[in-house]
């Protein structure tokens, strides 16, 4: 029998979906078999978002057996390693999430969004007919072979969920590497040396390690053997996975920097008053952690994607060092870097709405960088940053990184080997710096090696750091609301286009206080809208945030308690 005997496109008797020559591709009866072993909840509707899926981790096992099921549709139709995570951050320990990581190492792009937010959704009978309407939207070729790397954080139910992951990859046919324990800026990392062939580097954990060890330890050579003591730095790891990573690491890097590990998981619980979500929010020190006067600390957040420092001086003042005064530091450094090899690569920072005012002006107006704000996510920062030679991006909560453009690259090795002493030791350290970039996503460990080594390099103390600028208060607050989407915004978030007169209530309350400014702007998960203010003083700040969030409960239809003075 010829092909052309055969049923057009479509489903067979036996379930199997067949191509246009008529052969069948995918078992759906295969599928629907392992579906319902792990079975949607009714009624349980969730989004994926810049973070993927969260929410409890016992909703979670269908979703994660159906991303299973996405990322081998995804790599079969861009012909690579694909991604799945398991975590939730820094979400409580009960939580958990999945996302997807795309050929590079970046974010699942968004019209993958959709159709995971689709397939997570579809009810159990629904589920062939959304797989293959996914196929046919995305032209997926069924007969490409597909490869998914995943990996977990160290919650209780992220191995079982990871297990879901791999039964969906396996029923259609795709192979898998699990890799187990990592966090989730390693597993971007391997996905991106997966698809570059090694180029990127070797996609081992222990290929991760050495590669940022070699590159921080040849940065930091001059540093260290100009006399100056072993460095020492306070690590808080949330309980989390960060700490079982930088506790195999830290050997590689010992020569130079001995990190001492808090909240390692051995008794605490996951992000529970700890980790850099509850500093940065919070303004204070975790639980957990031994602080001494004017001594360095940092925390990493659950999965080790993000990074704060702080530090208590001679007063037991406790002083917070966020993602603004990380990029300050980075960007100043590599700009003094481009004056020495002055090859004309431009720099750029790129920061959300939420950045600090007086990190903005810093940087323009002393540094001379070019800033440029984009809406909240940070793959909106990640777009951004990828226009410029060398781009900073870091959100306030300290998630950030540094691209290179490969023109950039090229440029920096050719004049390493090349130029003159003065311009060929710039252009070696920023060879260094490029290893020591996680230049997937921002990385809490990555980061961390970057500014430990700016520090020794520039001989600076955290102190001095921190006195680069002095943060204007901020206050940051939220307000119920019927329907958030009655809220739209424009200029990066800034600006409020509806519901008409708020803006126009917002610039008059701003011009009531000096150095001031404040925007809204609503919740992407939830009914509530977002409000900042900053100002010269906190007691201004308060009272400006306070009337800004009764202007909204008053025009975009709040509810539940009146905003009140007060916090």
């Amino acid at each position: 029998m010829s092909p052309d005997d055969l049923d057009p496109p479509g489903f067979c008797p036996q379930g199997f979906w067949l191509n246009e020559r008529g052969l069948p591709d995918m078992d759906l009866d295969a599928v629907t078999k392992q579906s319902v072993l792990h079975a949607k909840p009714d009624g349980l509707i969730l989004q994926y978002g810049t973070a993927g899926f969260r929410t409890k981790a016992e909703h979670l096992d269908h979703v994660m057996f159906r991303m299973g099921l996405l990322a081998v549709l995804r790599s079969k139709q861009t012909k690579s390693a694909i991604g799945v995570m398991v975590t939730a951050s820094h979400n409580p320990e009960e939580d958990n999430g999945v996302k997807l990581v795309d050929p590079l190492g970046e974010m699942l792009a968004a019209s993958w969004e959709e159709h995971a937010t689709c397939l997570a959704n579809a009810e159990e009978e629904h589920l062939p007919r959304v797989l293959v309407d996914i196929s046919e939207k995305a032209a997926v070729d069924l007969h490409q072979d597909a490869f998914v790397v995943i990996g977990r954080d160290t919650r209780p139910s992220s191995e079982r969920l990871s297990q879901s992951v791999i039964d969906g990859v396996t029923v259609l046919g795709g192979q898998f590497h699990d890799y187990g324990l990592l966090t989730t800026p390693q597993l971007h990392y391997m996905v991106f040396c997966r698809n570059s062939k090694g180029q990127y580097g070797k996609a081992t954990v222990e290929g991760y390690y050495q590669k940022l060890s070699s590159a921080f330890v040849e940065l930091t050579k001059q540093a260290f053997c100009s006399g100056d003591d072993r460095r020492t730095l306070r690590v808080d790891c949330a309980n989390g996975i960060g700490a079982l990573k930088l506790a195999e690491m830290r050997h590689y890097f010992s020569q130079g920097l001995s990190v001492q590990l808090f909240n390692d998981g051995t008794k605490g619980k996951l992000n529970h008053l700890c980790g850099a979500d509850f500093v940065k929010s919070h303004q204070k020190p975790p639980q957990g952690i031994e602080m001494r006067a004017n001594e360095r600390c940092c925390s990493f957040d659950g999965d080790a994607d993000r990074i704060v420092y702080y530090y208590h001086d001679a007063d037991g003042q406790f002083h917070l060092i966020d993602g603004d005064k990380i990029a300050t530091l980075i960007s100043s450094f590599l700009k003094e870097l481009l004056l020495e090899i002055g090859d004309g690569l431009s720099l750029g920072v790129v920061q959300t709405a939420y950045a600090n005012g007086s990190s903005t002006r810093y940087l323009e107006e002393v540094m001379k960088v070019p800033v440029y704000c984009t809406k909240t996510g940070v793959k909106h920062l990640h777009h951004k940053a990828q226009e410029f030679d060398i781009g900073v991006y870091f959100e306030a909560n300290g998630h950030g990184t540094v691209l290179f453009s490969k023109a950039a690259e090229t440029k920096i090795k050719q004049l390493a080997k090349e130029s003159e002493d003065e311009k060929r030791k710039a252009a070696k350290m920023l060879e260094s710096i490029i290893d020591l970039f996680n230049q997937t996503i921002g990385d809490a460990i990555s980061d961390m090696l970057v500014i430990e080594a700016i520090l020794a390099l520039k001989g600076l103390t955290v102190q001095q750091w921190d006195a680069l600028y002095t943060d204007l208060p901020n206050r940051q607050l939220k307000v119920k609301v019927a329907d958030r989407q009655v809220i739209s915004t424009t200029d990066a978030e800034r600006q409020v286009v509806k519901p008409p007169g708020l803006q126009e209530a917002i610039n008059d309350l701003v011009k009531k206080y000096r150095l001031s400014r404040a925007f809204v702007r609503p919740s992407g998960t939830e009914d509530i809208v977002r409000v900042y203010a900053e100002a010269d003083s906190q007691e201004n700040t308060d009272s400006l945030a306070y009337e800004v969030s009764l202007a909204v409960f008053q025009l975009a239809g709040g509810i539940g308690e009146r905003p009140q003075r007060g916090f």
